[in-house]
């Protein structure tokens, strides 16, 4: 396929942190899309909670499925607006390495733990693990992804005039050029990342009962979709699934329409000019920001802070805190190889290394953690 003068070219990547040769048979991008799937901090994905902890269903969305999920989306739009499909997967599929376990609620008690020593921001998290934590190589730590690829991972929610610490910290080491727009890939990854959460939390409030079908009829676009379904089925769970797959297919099909006519009046001559733009030119037309808006709104009172919903987030906070607080005050109680590294308690050194070493637990292995540490009836 033939890419967009505004398209990140693989030929003219600015190369990676640490020089390597580049493979005959696989686009740089191809490669940091490959490593990004090898790496340990991908597989922990399938157990780090979306919404549900995974306890509590094997159908409910994982980290993993919502990042397959924000991949499929990103290439299709990729795909439609002529831009490096595999840089889009590679962002996609690597933009929640570095959540903690239990989603939101973790992250939000692993921050209140940390709050003295700069908190925990998960895209700075994120790209801490693919600079620093991943071991898999032996000249270098990380993956050693490509410039490209770091800054779509460093700016996914957009410019950064006041970035977190660590991205802060690699940024001057290695430019990411944080104040100005990321690449259109990039600003892609992250469109296709609020289409999948609004689609398939939907649908798992829908499997877990939250909510019914005929309480989403008059959310705009849903409520259309919905209607259409009904008119072909009268199973549920078939009107289900096609909601879910009429709401994606419109809301690809806007983001398509409305960054063809941001590019089409911008005509930008290569992605320096995307990145020099004052605004985003991926984006929703405003009647479906709207519809989002309104699609989150209700997310967020029907689910997000559903009572039982709300049970399990405070538990999950509680853990990660707890875990937080603990290991920060007593650095002694992690395992060798990261007490070795902590030294005493209550540091920035000891902070840093109990943010890795939470930060990277599955949903399990936090819950059980705790237990060892809180339970005298648990083994140590």
């Amino acid at each position: 396929m033939t890419l967009a003068p505004y398209a990140v070219l693989p030929q003219t990547s600015r190369g990676r942190l640490h020089a390597e040769p580049e493979a005959p048979d696989r686009s740089p991008f191809q490669r940091d899309r490959d490593r990004v799937v090898h790496a340990s901090a991908f597989r922990k994905l399938q157990y780090k909670t979306q919404v549900f902890v995974t306890r509590e269903g094997d159908f409910y969305r994982t980290r993993l499925t919502h990042s397959l999920e924000v991949a499929q989306v990103a290439r299709s739009i990729a795909r439609r607006l002529s831009l490096d499909e595999d840089l889009t997967e590679a962002l996609a599929l690597a933009h929640d390495l570095g959540h903690p376990p239990f989603g939101h609620a973790g992250e939000t008690g692993l921050n209140e733990a940390l709050q003295d020593f700069g908190g925990f921001d998960h895209n700075a998290q994120s790209l801490r693990v693919v600079t620093l934590l991943e071991h898999k190589y032996a000249g270098f730590d990380g993956l050693n992804l490509t410039w490209e690829m770091l800054e779509g991972l460093a700016k996914h929610n957009g410019p950064l005039p006041k970035p977190p610490a660590y991205i802060a910290a690699f940024n001057r080491q290695y430019n990411l050029d944080l104040e100005r727009q990321p690449s259109a890939e990039a600003q892609v990854a992250a469109f296709a990342d609020d289409i999948a959460y609004n689609t398939h939390d939907l649908d798992d409030g829908l499997r877990a009962g939250l909510f019914t079908l005929d309480d989403l009829v008059d959310l705009p676009v849903i409520g259309d979709a919905l209607r259409t379904a009904r008119a072909l089925t009268g199973d549920d769970k078939r009107i289900r699934n096609e909601m879910s797959r009429r709401v994606i297919h419109l809301m690809i099909q806007d983001v398509i329409t409305e960054s063809q006519s941001r590019l089409k009046a911008l005509a930008p001559a290569d992605v320096e000019a995307i990145r020099g733009c004052q605004t985003p030119v991926i984006g929703f037309s405003p009647a479906m920001a709207a519809a989002s808006r309104a699609v989150k709104a209700f997310l967020f009172d029907r689910m997000y802070r559903h009572w039982r919903v709300n049970r399990m987030s405070r538990k999950a906070q509680m853990v990660t805190r707890s875990l937080g607080t603990l290991l920060l005050e007593r650095p002694d109680l992690l395992p060798d190889e990261w007490r070795d590294q902590a030294g005493s308690g209550n540091t920035a050194q000891a902070a840093e290394i109990v943010r890795d070493y939470v930060a990277g637990m599955t949903d399990r292995f936090a819950m059980e953690e705790y237990a060892r540490l809180t339970d005298p009836a648990v083994p140590s």
